[in-house]
């Protein structure tokens, strides 16, 4: 991944050599006085992204922790999903459900997670103000196939995960992205609209996303 960003990078200065000095950007000062630190309660914060979130279509539900496994099994019980690909590391507590078959992804290949009822995964950060939640393959979150090619996803999000401002969640990701790590933003179900603005949801990820909001 790096070779090939270095590449294109390489490829991109190469082709602006030819730009004269008073036309480069390199040294104009880019004004950063958007705010990076929210300000609102965080219980507020976490009612603004489960709002937001539910905006894009997601549903949106909140749990404390000792409900979680249930709230789990009872999602997946209405997508009538019983097969599930989810991370190595996924927490025991989390594999809920009567009859549900639980896919560890070692490598599965891509046939293999298309064919699974869907997919259970936690979460890096996920930030209010635009109600998007971002997996950054660290903890209980696999790799980004396993989150891309399942129709279904069902993600975990913490209340100390939640950020008010995009500026918290990027510092959060600060040391993924330092390690290269490839990361997926997630904004509701999968969708695209054609010319005529018909929406189709699955295109390029999943086509139905539950979040389950643990509050406590």
């Amino acid at each position: 991944m790096n070779a090939a960003r270095d590449a294109i990078l390489a490829r991109v200065r190469a082709a602006l050599r030819d730009v004269p000095e008073a036309e480069r950007a390199d040294d104009v000062a880019v004004a950063r006085d958007y705010r990076t630190e929210g300000t609102l309660p965080h219980a507020e914060v976490v009612a603004l992204f489960a709002e937001n979130c539910a905006d894009y279509r997601a549903n949106v539900r909140e749990v404390d922790a000792a409900g979680l496994p249930g709230a789990i099994a009872e999602a997946l019980a209405a997508r009538g999903a019983r097969r599930l690909a989810i991370p190595a590391d996924l927490p025991a507590q989390w594999r809920a459900g009567d009859g549900v078959e639980w896919v560890e992804d070692h490598g599965l290949s891509h046939d293999a997670l298309s064919a699974v009822d869907g997919v259970v995964t936690g979460c890096a950060v996920a930030v209010a103000l635009n109600g998007t939640i971002a997996l950054d393959g660290g903890v209980a979150q696999g790799r980004r196939a396993l989150t891309l090619l399942p129709d279904y996803h069902l993600c975990v999000v913490h209340a100390e995960q939640v950020v008010e401002l995009v500026p918290e969640g990027i510092a959060r990701l600060r040391e993924a992205a330092l390690a290269g790590q490839p990361m997926t933003i997630v904004a509701g179900p999968s969708a695209t609209s054609d010319i005529e603005f018909n929406r189709v949801e699955g295109v390029h990820g999943p086509r139905t996303l539950d979040v389950l909001v643990v509050t406590g």
